[in-house]
């Protein structure tokens, strides 16, 4: 199990990691984490929804994602509410209060137990993540995630710190030294990750840590930023690009408050012809040659938030003016003449009126939609990937053509020109075809035949290969009773 003094400290990346070592060292291993918080899922086989990043973990293990993985999902949607999404499928929405000072943690923490245990009798080994920092005395006694979790299923632990913040000599004393007799013993390992510079430079820091706490470190692991694996948490989107640059096709993606599945844009920002960035500001969307509405937990809000701005009719504008505008579920939404909301799930707001570019009306419901897809785009012949996550039923009007079908016939979004259309399929951009498509009135190159799933598939190996280097494997191996194979 890999744990950390803070959040975003590296967990999710090295738990996928060493998922990719153990699949290529012969094991059958899988990723678990008891809860997630994030706006980032991802759609089961099955069709039921988990986190993203152990979908991630999953695909650097070679299997499919399964709901076992990530019993509990919470995923916010403003005013310090949550959806409760339990063994893949919504079970009502908490304030923070309710969730962690009612007693309904105990039933999470044996319902994520269980899909451990179901876990853990397909796939050996179970590869553990923990949540922010394992030090939260406030929240210890009802965290399902961290040490508690780890103590009913017997994990070896392995603290994750983030030396690239600073204080790490702290971070990791008062985290080790805050826990009680029984966690502690769980712990046997350090991993300093994020590391600039030489590595050796720390050997007497290394000695230092393990003087204070008795226990050893197995790596120091340098920072990197050549190897890609999917992030988890938006908050990287603050790092991301916001302006427009001179000689791309520039993509601008709407940066909403509530923004869900962002992965949707990561292949493009591949794409050598093309520029993604995010922002909010007038002055750099009226200079993207497309501008996209991506996903939103909470459409009507973030709908409202973008009018604030201004943003709708300016991209009235810029479609009259030739450029293209395109929407990913609630930005799909958004773009259509009107979104009512009957029953209250988003919020008070019953009824509001869309952007009003594309021929649909929808009705938010209580259902949620969740699976995995193939389709055709348009009239490509290639077969393509995605998936559906959303609440809410659009209604099409007459005329609308639609954008996508699968060979079962299942239609879905709107193809009202190549310069503006609409869909529910998170993933679309994954796919070479729809990429080229959505930048053909821009470019006459083709691309290069960039394939997202085999590019992931390497950096896993790279990741693998970069940890192999300033982790010692083999006395983790021996600490959990295994060989390397």
């Amino acid at each position: 199990m890999f744990v950390g003094t803070c959040s975003d400290a590296g967990k999710s990346v090295i738990n996928a990691g060493f998922c990719r070592i153990l699949k290529q060292d012969g094991y059958r291993p899988a990723p678990f984490k008891a809860q997630n918080m994030s706006l980032n899922s991802y759609a089961t086989p099955e069709g039921f929804e988990i986190g993203r990043a152990q979908a991630t973990q999953a695909e650097a293990c070679g299997i499919d994602c399964h709901t076992d993985m990530n019993p509990v999902l919470l995923k916010p949607s403003g005013e310090m509410m949550s959806q409760v999404i339990l063994n893949g499928k919504p079970v009502g929405n908490r304030s923070a209060y309710e969730y962690f000072r009612k007693d309904d943690n105990a039933r999470l923490f044996d319902e994520a137990y269980a899909a451990f245990e179901r876990l853990n009798s397909r796939y050996s080994p179970i590869v553990l993540e923990g949540a922010g920092s394992i030090s939260e005395l406030n929240l210890k006694k009802r965290d399902i995630v961290n040490m508690r979790m780890a103590k009913r299923v017997g994990a070896d632990v392995y603290l994750v710190a983030d030396i690239d913040r600073g204080g790490v000599f702290a971070s990791v004393y008062g985290s080790i030294m805050l826990l009680d007799d029984d966690e502690r013993k769980l712990i046997k390992g350090i991993i300093i990750n994020k590391f600039r510079g030489d590595v050796s430079l720390f050997d007497e820091g290394r000695q230092t840590i393990e003087d204070l706490t008795g226990i050893p470190v197995v790596g120091v692991v340098p920072y990197f930023k050549d190897i890609y694996i999917e992030d988890e948490d938006s908050v990287v989107l603050d790092k991301r690009n916001s302006e427009a640059v001179e000689g791309k096709i520039n993509i601008a993606v709407v940066k909403l408050q509530q923004m869900s599945n962002f992965t949707d844009f990561n292949a493009l920002q591949f794409d050598q012809r093309a520029h993604v960035y995010y922002t909010t500001d007038l002055s750099q969307l009226e200079k993207a040659d497309i501008v996209i509405l991506p996903g939103s937990k909470s459409t009507i809000k973030d709908l409202q938030y973008i009018r604030e701005k201004n943003i709708p009719q300016l991209l009235k504008k810029m479609y009259a003016a030739g450029k293209s505008v395109i929407g990913i579920c609630g930005g799909y939404q958004m773009m259509g003449q009107s979104i009512r909301d009957p029953q209250q799930i988003e919020g008070s707001v019953t009824d509001i009126e869309g952007i009003g570019l594309l021929p649909l009306d929808t009705i938010i419901t209580d259902g949620k939609k969740t699976v995995q897809q193939e389709f055709y785009f348009l009239d490509e012949d290639e077969l393509c990937k995605g998936y559906e996550i959303h609440m809410g039923q659009s209604e099409l009007k007459a005329e609308a053509k639609s954008l996508v079908k699968t060979p079962h016939g299942h239609a879905d979004g709107i193809y009202k020109d190549e310069r503006c259309w609409g869909t529910y399929m998170h993933g679309i951009l994954d796919n070479a075809p729809v990429i080229n498509r959505l930048l053909k009135p821009y470019s006459d190159d083709n691309g290069k035949g960039f394939c997202y799933s085999s590019f992931k598939d390497e950096e896993y190996n790279r990741l693998a290969q970069h940890l192999r280097q300033h982790i010692n494997i083999e006395s983790i191996y021996e600490s959990a009773g295994a060989d390397g194979k």
